[in-house]
């Protein structure tokens, strides 16, 4: 009734789960009301033309609370991740009716509550090292929008027992799968050695497009020699040592011309549409990426 009477243009029911009608007899947070209440709200938000937004509960693996009948009835679930120990949070959409998933929006932890980050690349790559070995900038999509992040390994013999591969940010079978792709097509020695990745920032890679840029950084620390600061690197690495193309390279380069990488390494497949130019170097496989790079 209040909803109808002051028909507001936003509504924040904090939080779904503890909200329940009196039409049913079961315990708010159960499958009924949750059913029942989405529904009346859903209603409500259509035929009086306001915008209802439902907060619910997550569990511990950051999937939403309870039954997903939830997810069902609405029309986007948004999601808002903390990293563990950032001052940034990102706003992600995993379900959309009226567009796109997986859409981001970065924000940004203050005094002042929280400020939208229309650079995010640039806060990803605040204080990035110059010039050492190990270091690798990655263009990266999430949904339509670009982002720059760097990605960081470290390779040294085992000294402390047996090797270990340790992964922070991006798939650890991923990884594995890179580095036997390097023994085998480059002849390296990776074996007995301590293997770490890590993506900084708190950032989480999901997508196959930053292969090139973990293969590099491991061959980086591995020769102990440095991928130029002004590089950026992308493509997907293949069984048999081939870089295939990505999704929007259009947008990953025009990301890293924005904030100023001169040396764009991409893939040969799947970029015919972007214009040949001095900055960009098209590579077919793993062993002309490294002659294209170290030698």
């Amino acid at each position: 009734s209040l909803l109808r009477e002051y028909k507001p243009p936003l509504v924040i029911i904090d939080s779904i789960q503890t909200v329940a009608t009196q039409k049913l007899t079961s315990t708010p947070g159960s499958v009924a009301q949750l059913r029942e209440v989405t529904g009346t709200l859903t209603q409500l938000a259509k035929g009086l033309g306001i915008a209802i937004v439902l907060i619910g509960h997550v569990t511990k693996s950051g999937s939403i609370a309870g039954p997903k009948v939830l997810e069902h009835m609405v029309d986007t679930v948004l999601y808002f991740e903390a990293p563990s120990g950032q001052t940034f949070r990102v706003l992600r959409a995993v379900k959309n009716r009226f567009g796109s998933t997986n859409e981001v929006g970065v924000f940004l932890m203050s005094n002042d509550g929280l400020k939208d980050v229309a650079n995010p690349s640039a806060l990803f790559l605040e204080g990035r090292p110059k010039d050492e070995p190990g270091s690798v900038v990655v263009p990266i999509l999430e949904g339509t929008r670009p982002f720059l992040v760097e990605v960081q390994a470290l390779v040294n013999t085992s000294g402390y027992g047996p090797p270990k591969i340790t992964t922070v940010g991006v798939d650890r079978d991923r990884v594995l799968l890179i580095l036997s792709i390097l023994e085998r097509r480059l002849g390296l020695q990776l074996t007995g050695m301590d293997v770490f990745v890590n993506v900084t920032g708190g950032v989480r890679i999901q997508e196959p497009a930053s292969d090139v840029g973990v293969a590099l950084a491991i061959i980086s620390s591995l020769k102990n020699r440095a991928v130029p600061s002004d590089l950026i690197a992308f493509g997907e690495l293949g069984l048999t040592g081939e870089i295939r193309g990505v999704s929007r390279p259009d947008v990953r380069v025009s990301e890293a011309k924005g904030l100023g990488f001169t040396q764009l390494v991409i893939p040969s497949r799947g970029t015919a549409e972007l214009k040949k130019s001095s900055s960009i170097r098209r590579v077919k496989s793993i062993e002309e990426l490294v002659e294209t790079i170290f030698i």
